[in-house]
C-alpha cells in the first residue's frame, strides 16, 4: 500500500477515503474528510496550509509517508480533532494554537469580524470591546487584530483556557488585548463596553452526553449548558446592560438553543444573523431592548440558580 502512495494528492485522496470509510465526525475546525486530509498531510510535510495546487503532484519519501500514516491512524484510531493532533486552528485568517485546554475555534462569529461586525454597529464607535468566555481566545484577538484602535477585553473561568489565549496573544502579538480571569461579568465592577461578544457553552446536557468521541476531547464546561443549553445565556442578556453603554451591542452565539431562547422571550426583539451558509445560531441585541426586557430576563435567570430574581439592570451609560 505504501509504494501505490505516491505523490501528495495520493496522500490526502486516501486519508480522505480512510476517513469517511471509518465515520469520522468533522466539526473542529473542518466540516470533510478531504480538508481534514490535507491538512494533516500538508502538517506532516511541513508544508504551508494554503499550498498551491500545483504541488499535490510532488512526490514524497518513505519517511514522509509514514509521518502522513502515523496521523491518520491516530485520527482514525483515536478519534483525536485535528488541530489537536497539529496543534493549530485556523480563525478569521489568523492562525491559533490549539489544544485541549479549550475548545477548538470554530465559530461562525469569525466572519462578522472580517465584516467589521457591520452592518449591526451601523458605524457606530466601538472604544472598548469584550469577549465573554474568550477559550483560547481567538474571539478576543481577532477582533483586536482587525480593530487596532480597540481595546478589547477576554475573559475566562478556566485557567488552562487562559494560559492557552495567554499563548495566542504572544503568538500573534495581540497588544491592545487583555486576558482576566472572570466567572461571566463577576470581575468585570466598572468595566463598560460599547460591543459584547459572546460564545458561550449552549449544549444541553442530553446533546453533550450523545456527542460523538471527538468531543471528549475537549473541556466539558466549554460546552455544557443545562437542560436546554441557556444556563449561562439567560445569565449574560441579565447582566449585560450592566456593562454595555447605552447604545451597545450584545452578540451571542447559541447554536441549536436558538429554538429554546425565542420560545422563553418571544418578545425580546433579537436579531438573527443569516451567514453565507445561513443562519447559525448568533443573533444581535441592543442594550435598550435588553433594559426592556431585564425583570423577565432575571425571572428566567434566577430559576437557573434557585435564587430569587435580582433587581433590574441599570444600563452602563446611564453612569456617563
Amino acid at each position: 500500500m505504501t509504494d501505490e502512495l505516491q505523490t501528495i494528492i495520493d496522500l490526502i485522496r486516501y486519508g480522505a477515503s480512510r476517513f469517511n470509510a471509518a465515520g469520522l465526525t468533522f466539526g473542529h475546525s473542518y466540516d470533510n474528510a478531504l480538508d481534514e486530509a490535507t491538512q494533516l498531510t500538508l502538517h506532516a510535510l511541513h508544508l504551508p496550509h494554503d499550498l498551491p495546487p500545483a504541488y499535490g503532484q510532488s512526490r514524497v519519501t518513505l519517511a514522509e509517508k509514514e509521518e502522513v500514516l502515523g496521523l491518520f491512524l491516530r485520527r482514525i484510531e483515536e478519534r483525536v480533532p485535528a488541530a489537536y493532533l497539529t496543534g493549530e486552528a485556523w480563525f478569521a485568517g489568523l492562525s491559533f494554537k490549539s489544544d485541549r485546554r479549550a475548545l477548538v475555534p470554530r465559530s461562525p462569529i469569525a466572519e462578522l469580524i472580517e465584516g467589521g461586525f457591520e452592518p449591526w454597529l451601523g458605524g457606530r464607535e466601538v472604544r472598548r470591546a469584550l469577549d465573554l468566555c474568550t477559550g483560547s481566545g481567538c474571539i478576543a484577538i481577532a477582533m483586536g487584530h482587525y480593530n487596532p484602535d480597540w481595546h478589547v477585553d477576554g475573559t475566562d473561568l478556566s485557567d488552562d483556557a487562559l494560559a492557552l489565549a495567554a499563548e495566542n496573544e504572544a503568538r500573534l502579538q495581540a497588544h491592545n488585548v487583555r486576558f482576566l480571569k472572570s466567572d461571566l461579568f463577576s470581575a468585570l465592577q466598572g468595566e463598560h463596553y460599547d460591543l459584547i461578544v459572546s460564545n458561550p457553552p449552549y449544549v444541553t446536557n442530553d446533546e453533550t452526553d450523545a456527542l460523538p468521541p471527538e468531543y471528549s476531547y475537549e473541556p466539558e464546561m466549554g460546552l455544557r449548558a443545562g437542560e436546554d443549553g441557556l444556563d449561562l445565556v439567560l445569565k449574560i442578556l441579565r447582566d449585560a446592560p450592566l456593562h454595555l453603554r447605552e447604545d451597545g451591542l450584545l452578540i451571542c452565539e447559541v447554536g441549536e438553543s436558538e429554538r429554546a431562547l425565542t420560545r422563553l422571550l418571544p418578545d425580546l426583539p433579537l436579531v438573527w444573523v443569516e451567514f453565507k451558509v445561513g443562519q447559525m445560531g448568533v443573533f444581535v441585541v441592543e442594550c435598550h431592548d435588553l433594559m426592556k426586557h431585564n425583570a423577565r430576563i432575571a425571572e428566567l435567570a434566577a430559576t437557573r440558580e434557585g435564587a430569587a430574581p435580582a433587581p433590574p439592570a441599570a444600563a452602563a451609560g446611564s453612569l456617563f
